[in-house]
């Protein structure tokens, strides 16, 4: 009999710690500590009567102010769990909104780890405030932490949520504009999890090495609750670093590492002496988070001998695409997730067939509400049933996503459509390209012109006029830059994605 959606965390908890109670859940590098299966199971029970106690219930919020640690991914996994809604905060990335976001969330209970200011919060903003404290194997806790271990581990609190209850918030970046509460149903949540684990082939053998922040859905369903419902095992470190990842995935023995377009391009020009045969339990490396270009794929996978995956999703949906280290294919970002009935489709809204391109769409439940969190409290339907992505893609013959660009980067050209992304390939394709965008501007008898930014590779020489011939070599004229200017380096946003409105305003400011 399917496990309903409000009840799917703790049936692949108690499954897990069954079958293997001392297997470790999560393992973090920094802490150099772990949190088995057996006690994950034993936290998620305290933790359901923590808030029972407080008589906290379904659609109540749990905030929760804190960056990667065993601490924050237990309680993440334990207040869902409890069928209770939990609202990851980005430390670093929300700081400036923390006082508008937890007005707006209204949470009953603000669990924070050391170094946030709570004191200087905690009169402007309503709600029982706890430090998150430390959990421990072998020792009392502290904080949040200790409070627990005053509960018995084997008493089960009954789920009073339903599936169409708010299981998590989460906030994007807001680095260039107000971050947006994105309100996430069991419903949405539960369904996503094993058809993503198995589209990237996560087993129960699989140790998945992940430092991208646990505030965001891209490592929380997939590393987390993906690695959670298989059985596996989720190796954490609290964030990104160049100098020790292949260290981290050599001495951890990681099958998988996560990964995105600017840290791939980080190890394709700033090079490490290592190769795939150096890292023999490992499978492959993800990307996500914006296109990987193909030369840029293929350029690292010559260089190190790694497989590269590429897969797709969006906070408001979970996970779309994917693929694994057999199925994957240059230039795509895997198939699509069936249930999610995904279609490329026309200015009309008519489905495109394969090896056209349009606009991406997906959703078949009618019923479904795409939901963000006002700033009142209150929670805003943004669209119904099905709901556009914002790209451009097609679908190949197989079945295959290749994302073309982002709509409202689409340059349109004296009525010619020119995506980006075609561009950007082909400048990636010269030696001396270290990194490329291309964007639109104003033009008073096209509409719109095409030009690029370029960054050479460190200590090579590059001129306009040699880029340009290199692109007519290769392009329609009408799609061809008519002007190439060279940075440095070029900008992107917190999640790895070129930043073309930074590129267009530099322009604009010239």
């Amino acid at each position: 009999m399917p496990v309903a959606a409000e009840r799917q965390l703790r049936a692949w908890i108690e499954t897990a710690a069954t079958r293997h109670r001392d297997k470790p859940f999560v393992e973090s590098i920094e802490q150099g500590a772990a949190m088995t299966y057996g006690a994950l199971r034993d936290t998620a029970n305290r933790i359901g009567q923590a808030l029972a106690a407080r008589g906290i219930g379904p659609n109540d919020r749990v905030a929760l102010l804190s960056n990667n640690s065993i601490e924050h991914l237990a309680t993440y996994v334990g207040v869902m769990a409890a069928g209770i809604t939990c609202c990851t905060i980005h430390v670093e990335m929300n700081a400036i909104y923390f006082e508008e976001i937890l007005a707006a969330v209204g949470a009953k209970l603000i669990l924070f780890e050391d170094g946030i200011d709570a004191e200087s919060l905690r009169p402007k903003v309503p709600g029982e405030w706890v430090p998150l404290g430390t959990w421990s194997a072998d020792r009392p806790g502290t904080g949040w932490y200790a409070e627990l271990a005053c509960y018995p581990a084997d008493r089960v609190v009954p789920i009073a949520a339903g599936p169409r209850d708010a299981a998590s918030i989460v906030y994007t970046s807001g680095t260039s504009s107000k971050p947006k509460g994105v309100v996430l149903t069991f419903a949405e949540l539960a369904p996503n999890i094993e058809p993503t684990a198995d589209r990237f082939g996560i087993r129960a053998t699989d140790r998945f090495l992940d430092y991208r922040s646990y505030n965001w859905v891209s490592a929380q369903w997939l590393s987390c609750l993906g690695v959670l419902s298989q059985g596996a095992t989720l190796v954490m470190g609290r964030r990104f670093s160049q100098s020790r990842l292949f260290d981290w995935i050599r001495t951890c023995k990681a099958t998988i590492a996560a990964g995105n377009p600017t840290i791939i391009n980080m190890m394709i020009n700033r090079p490490v002496d290592i190769h795939g045969r150096d890292l023999p339990h490992l499978r492959y490396i993800t990307s996500s988070s914006a296109p990987l270009m193909i030369p840029e794929w293929k350029r690292f996978e010559e260089m190190y001998g790694i497989t590269v995956v590429q897969g797709m999703g969006m906070s408001e949906i979970g996970w779309i695409c994917g693929a694994d280290e057999t199925t994957r294919r240059f230039g795509t970002v895997g198939r699509p997730l069936v249930y999610l009935d995904l279609s490329v489709v026309d200015a009309e809204g008519r489905r495109l067939p394969p090896g056209e391109i349009g606009a991406i769409e997906l959703g078949g439940d009618p019923a479904v509400e795409y939901r963000y969190l006002a700033d009142d409290g209150s929670i805003r339907v943004n669209t119904k049933g099905r709901m556009r992505t914002g790209d451009l893609g097609m679908l190949d013959a197989d079945g295959y996503l290749v994302i073309t660009g982002r709509e409202k980067d689409l340059i349109i050209r004296g009525g010619v459509n020119i995506s980006p992304v075609e561009v950007d390939n082909v400048l990636l394709q010269m030696p001396e390209v270290a990194e490329a965008a291309t964007v639109g501007i104003a033009d008073a008898i096209y509409g719109e012109e095409v030009v690029a930014f370029v960054a050479a590779k460190p200590g090579v020489a590059l001129d306009e006029h040699a880029v340009l011939a290199f692109c007519a070599a290769r392009l329609p004229a009408v799609r061809c830059p008519k002007r190439i200017y060279f940075k440095d380096a070029l900008p992107k946003t917190d999640r790895g994605k070129m930043d073309r409105n930074r590129l267009r305003a530099s322009l604009d400011n010239a």
